[in-house]
């Protein structure tokens, strides 16, 4: 019995140290977590959006291209005795590329003068034996028939030397393709062949010549890409044509649209398209890949907001805005959007938003609707974490 009544007052301290120390857990718990009282407040970066006009436009790859590439060949076969040009630099139209060995066609010119000598011999001697033939004839002493001999023999001889006349001027033309020139002015290639190779008349490829003043540049435009500029697209339709070069520097000089296909191409799914640029300076380059920025209008009434505001769900495109709730909390809403594409380094929303909202543009994955947000100005430090709770107690 004296055990007993010793053992429950043991027992009874033990019940209320127990209650002290999970009382202090329990206070201590409460202190570092505020969020038991309340939410704690997310610091967000806000950006207030007013309707702007914006250019419609849009940006593609795209590669340049000579606006003329033309392939030099011989009109004439034989030796190739010299190169007469730079590779990789100007050439004029009517410039001496390269010589063929003339050696073969000089010996055509002047076997063609010579038959023409022989021929205009011929045909004096024709003339002067039909000259005698007539005098023959009025005293009677030679018939009809050798007279009129006599006259076509000359008029033979003459057509003859007509034809002599028209070989001799095809051997000059011969001679003179000895010369291979430029057909027309440009940045000459490198030459296929060497000096001294044998090259075949209108086959053999010997260099090519690029006109890079203009250059034009080709690209193409995806039917949703087509939508967004207005439809399919016609030179009239478009109002500028920037190029982005491979460092990001804009082009100083604009193009122009000098061909548009007039059909989609079934296998691609594009519409095909080619713009015009003057290069003086040569800083273009055939064969460059490049970015095209098209231009067709203006579009009035677009916010503009960062890329990273813009997330994309189930059901398309939104962004998170801050606002009051019904009870003057500030907190995140979802905001589904219309986006119409990027504008330099922004989204363009077409819809969705109107002058004067919060857009939430930081702190996005930890951001949830209907949380409580503490928003502030991209400038600004953000403010320091506060409950709802506390939030609610203060106002």
């Amino acid at each position: 019995m004296l055990i007993s009544q010793t053992i429950q007052p043991r027992r009874t301290l033990l019940v209320l140290a127990l209650g002290v120390v999970l009382s202090a857990c329990g206070k201590s718990s409460n202190e570092q977590n505020p969020a038991a009282g309340g939410m704690t407040a997310m610091p967000v970066t806000v950006q207030a959006v007013t309707a702007e006009t914006v250019p419609i436009q849009t940006e593609v790859v795209a590669q340049t291209e000579g606006a003329k590439q033309i392939e030099v060949r011989p009109r004439v076969g034989g030796i190739v005795l010299k190169r007469l040009y730079q590779e990789g630099e100007p050439v004029k139209a009517g410039q001496d590329m390269f010589l063929i060995d003339p050696v073969p066609y000089q010996l055509q010119v002047e076997q063609s003068r010579a038959f023409i000598a022989q021929q205009k011999a011929r045909i004096e001697q024709t003339a002067r034996e039909a000259q005698r033939l007539k005098g023959l004839l009025d005293s009677k002493s030679i018939s009809q028939r050798e007279y009129d001999n006599a006259v076509s023999d000359n008029s033979v001889a003459a057509a003859i030397l007509l034809q002599y006349q028209a070989q001799l001027r095809e051997a000059e033309l011969n001679l003179s393709y000895t010369h291979v020139k430029a057909p027309e002015s440009g940045i000459g290639g490198r030459f296929v062949l060497s000096e001294g190779a044998l090259a075949s008349a209108n086959t053999t490829l010997l260099s090519t010549i690029v006109q890079v003043s203009p250059i034009w540049v080709r690209f193409s435009l995806s039917e949703s890409e087509l939508q967004a500029l207005g439809g399919h697209l016609t030179p009239g339709k478009v109002k500028d044509v920037r190029l982005i070069l491979a460092d990001g520097s804009e082009y100083p000089l604009s193009g122009k649209i000098n061909f548009s296909a007039s059909q989609i191409d079934p296998a691609l799914g594009t519409q095909q398209l080619r713009a015009e640029f003057q290069n003086p300076d040569r800083t273009l380059l055939p064969g460059q890949f490049v970015r095209v920025r098209v231009t067709t209008g203006k579009r009035d009434g677009v916010f503009l907001i960062p890329q990273t505001a813009v997330l994309t769900g189930q059901q398309g495109k939104f962004v998170f805005v801050a606002e009051k709730d019904k009870e003057g909390k500030t907190v995140a809403a979802v905001r589904p959007i219309v986006a119409g594409g990027w504008f330099n380094d922004r989204w363009t929303v077409l819809d969705g938003l109107k002058a004067g909202d919060q857009v939430i543009t930081d702190n996005l994955i930890k951001v949830r609707p209907g949380a409580p947000v503490a928003p502030h100005a991209p400038d600004a430090a953000p403010a320091a974490p506060a409950a709802a709770g506390q939030e609610k107690a203060k106002s």
